[in-house]
């Protein structure tokens, strides 16, 4: 597992700073200094974590094993140990292909929307195989012709990488801790760092040398690589009772035709992103109270509700799970990054990942807008 870091508020705040400066279009030294900033709060709140568990844990190198803490492979080991031993890693090292898998592990699971839209990792792979089964049951007579046939339409999805580059702060005093800590130290920053830059891309990005977004249109036109916005499909009001439920029945009417008008199945797989500013008002629509005193939260259809900051407020994301193609591949390579975002005691390495995204089809995503009033309860 990764460190696990007090997520304080200066860090949520950190974070949103650099969300809001990506979905807002700043200026590119505003980027840079919320970058910077998110990268400094990032690097304190592990090293702080970091520090405090190594001193905890010095102990039986077998009982911590058993006990679920992190131990690595001979190959880890002899990585991260020429890194103590150089102050540093090697420029254009690729970390072992074991961390590399920890990686993508953590990465779906501690971030509710790339588990959410199914990250794949295809290692070196730049193509997949899909295929739609159709086939037809045809009643006859016992003995008689074989009538009716089974069969599947393939089609290959070629999938063009796209280099993702991220940052990646090294405080020298980290190279202090042994090799397990700072592999600990250096997945935990790459999880945290990459899962940036993917989710914004999975969101809003526009096509141009970065993945299509769920927010995008992929039947409109296309100007300079850039895909326009989705138009809103309607207006959600969560208002409680019958209305949200017939809102969310055409959601889910929309989405159950994919874009040549074949009907497909979308229970249990209808996926709700919104901005965690939204998500306190939605959530308290869908609240009530039951006869034991309980408040419960829930909505009609049961979608699976999921917090980006990417989505821009007011607007709100349905998509289908297993209908957005969202891939990495290659290697994590380290490269020594000696411009600007000047660290203090610390030196800062770009890692390279390759990663592409975009859905099957236009009909796979729907967006919608915003309108939830502030109700009084009844009788109040």
């Amino acid at each position: 597992m990764t460190i696990k870091f007090n997520r304080t508020e200066a860090f949520k705040e950190a974070k949103s700073v650099l969300a809001k400066t990506m979905v807002e279009g700043a200026s590119a030294e505003e980027q840079e200094k919320a970058f910077d900033n998110y990268l400094n709060v990032l690097k304190d709140e592990v090293v702080s974590a970091a520090v405090v568990k190594a001193q905890a844990d010095m102990m039986d190198r077998s009982i911590l094993q058993n006990r679920g803490q992190n131990v690595l492979t001979s190959e880890e080991t002899a990585f991260f140990q020429n890194a103590i031993d150089k102050k540093g890693f090697d420029e254009e090292s690729i970390l072992p292909e074991t961390t590399q898998v920890r990686v993508f592990e953590d990465l779906t699971s501690e971030h509710p929307l790339l588990t959410a839209i199914g990250l794949q990792d295809l290692g070196p792979l730049t193509r997949i195989i899909t295929s739609d089964p159709e086939g037809a049951a045809v009643w006859g007579k016992l003995f008689g012709d074989i009538k009716g046939q089974v069969g599947a339409s393939f089609s290959e999805e070629t999938i063009t990488q796209l280099k993702l580059t991220a940052f990646a702060v090294v405080p020298n005093d980290m190279f202090d801790l042994g090799p397990e800590w700072i592999e600990r130290y250096v997945r935990t920053i790459i999880v945290e760092v990459i899962s940036v830059g993917l989710e914004k891309a999975f969101v809003i990005g526009t096509g141009k040398d970065e993945p299509i977004g769920l927010i995008k249109d992929l039947d409109a036109a296309v100007t300079g690589g850039v895909y326009q916005d989705k138009a809103s499909a309607g207006t959600l009001t969560f208002e409680p009772g019958r209305k949200t439920i017939l809102e969310l029945k055409n959601v889910v009417k929309k989405l159950s035709t994919d874009a040549k008008g074949k009907a497909r199945k979308v229970a249990g797989k209808i996926v709700m992103v919104v901005n965690p500013f939204d998500s306190f008002d939605i959530q308290a629509s869908a609240t009530v109270q039951n006869s034991n005193g309980v408040y419960v939260t829930n909505l009609p259809f049961n979608p699976q509700i999921v917090e980006s900051e990417f989505v821009p407020e007011g607007k709100i994301i349905f998509f289908i799970q297993g209908q957005y193609l969202a891939v990495i591949a290659g290697g994590y390579k380290l490269k020594k990054f000696d411009q600007t975002l000047a660290m203090e005691d610390a030196t800062l390495y770009t890692i390279k990942q390759f990663a592409n995204g975009k859905a099957r089809d236009n009909n796979a995503t729907a967006v919608y807008n915003l309108n939830i009033a502030d109700l009084e309860p009844a009788g109040a």
